[in-house]
């Protein structure tokens, strides 16, 4: 048959195309082709549904619209609220080739542009931010009729996220004390730079480095600690000695996902030439830390990440200067900021950060939000 418009029988949308050619099949479905590509079709308007009759429909039945595979509606909804595919993959613990198979083949389920890329990262589209506002609602009615439904918070397992810097040289060593401290909590740790949606129950707890936490959520500082260049006592006895900032930029210089945090630190530090940078980005600040502890140059660290190196003489702090880009903070929902366990671990947070030697403590602790 042929098809004049953009709807048959009310099929979702498909390209124009010149014919149509089927066979029945005995299921309420037949296979076509449509230019020379096979497909199946849904036999719309016959009334059959999963082999059932409309006879079988409860009388007063509301008829629901057909909806698009939850899979790739989901990872729509993540890249529009994280706004990167980077991000999405790493919420949803997929590849980025997955989640941008799920956005295109939506595109195509819907038969409109949804996200444009550019050198800049993804940006919506005037569809996409429509049906982005939409399943965002969907899926927080989703979230908030589950946390009514669903049995009491399991109150033995703490899930906390956590900047990978932080986790893998400071708080994995401590789990110990943390344990012993926190008797019969069942610790689940994700390390990352992602933040959790709370009333999603991605996460318990969300200890972060950044500037003043935004939302609704409930936060106290931990620290607000001193970032200052490191290096390995190796590096140090193979290289001319670092009296001055000038000194330090023509080193080579580790970077963590970019060249920014650097620049920042020199222009907080006093120095007010044109800073040119080089040397290798490795993503995360323990990739940095590590490549200094190994004698590669010089890195970026804060006196929390540092103190256990410091300590046992791996690392050795250049210039001695007092520069502060960001706090960490213990973040978490308003709802659940005074259950017992999330108290628990706050207290002790708090407790062991004061007691870690290594770098000198901030005088800015502790101030809740």
């Amino acid at each position: 048959m042929a098809i004049a418009n953009r709807q048959v029988s009310g099929a979702p949308y498909a390209p124009p195309c010149t014919t149509l050619r089927y066979t029945q099949v005995p299921k309420p479905m037949a296979y076509g082709c449509v230019h020379g590509i096979p497909i199946l079709v849904f036999l719309w308007g016959t009334g059959l549904r999963r082999g059932k009759s409309l006879a079988d429909e409860p009388e007063g039945a509301q008829k629901r619209g057909r909806l698009p595979p939850l899979s790739m509606v989901r990872a729509f909804e993540a890249v529009s609220r994280l706004g990167s595919m980077r991000r999405a993959a790493d919420d949803l613990n997929l590849s980025h080739t997955v989640i941008s198979r799920h956005v295109r083949n939506l595109e195509a389920w819907l038969g409109t542009r949804l996200v444009d890329a550019g050198p800049r990262g993804i940006r919506l589209t005037a569809e996409g931010r429509v049906f982005a506002e939409t399943v965002g609602t969907a899926f927080d009615l989703i979230a908030k009729s589950t946390a009514e439904l669903r049995p009491a918070v399991n109150h033995t397992v703490l899930r906390i996220w956590c900047v990978p810097g932080l986790a893998t040289r400071w708080l994995t060593p401590r789990f110990n004390q943390l344990q012993l401290a926190l008797p019969g909590i069942d610790f689940v740790m994700r390390a990352t730079d992602l933040e959790p949606d709370f009333t999603r129950y991605e996460a318990d707890v969300d200890i972060r480095y950044s500037e003043e936490p935004r939302g609704n959520v409930r936060w106290i500082l931990l620290e607000r600690p001193r970032m200052f260049p490191v290096t390995s006592p190796e590096w140090i006895s193979r290289n001319a000695p670092i009296r001055t900032l000038d000194d330090l930029v023509r080193q080579p210089l580790i970077h963590e996902e970019s060249r920014d945090q650097w620049r920042q630190w020199f222009r907080k530090a006093g120095f007010e030439h044109e800073v040119i940078l080089n040397g290798p980005r490795l993503w995360s600040a323990n990739l940095t830390v590590d490549a200094a502890v190994a004698g590669q140059g010089i890195a970026l660290a804060t006196r929390l990440i540092a103190a256990d190196d410091l300590r046992a003489g791996r690392l050795v702090e250049l210039l001695g200067t007092d520069v502060r880009l960001g706090g960490y903070y213990f973040v978490g929902s308003r709802e659940r900021w005074n259950e017992v366990t999330l108290a628990r671990f706050r207290a002790w947070m708090q407790q062991s950060i004061g007691e870690t030697m290594g770098g000198h403590a901030s005088d800015e602790t502790s101030r809740p939000g």
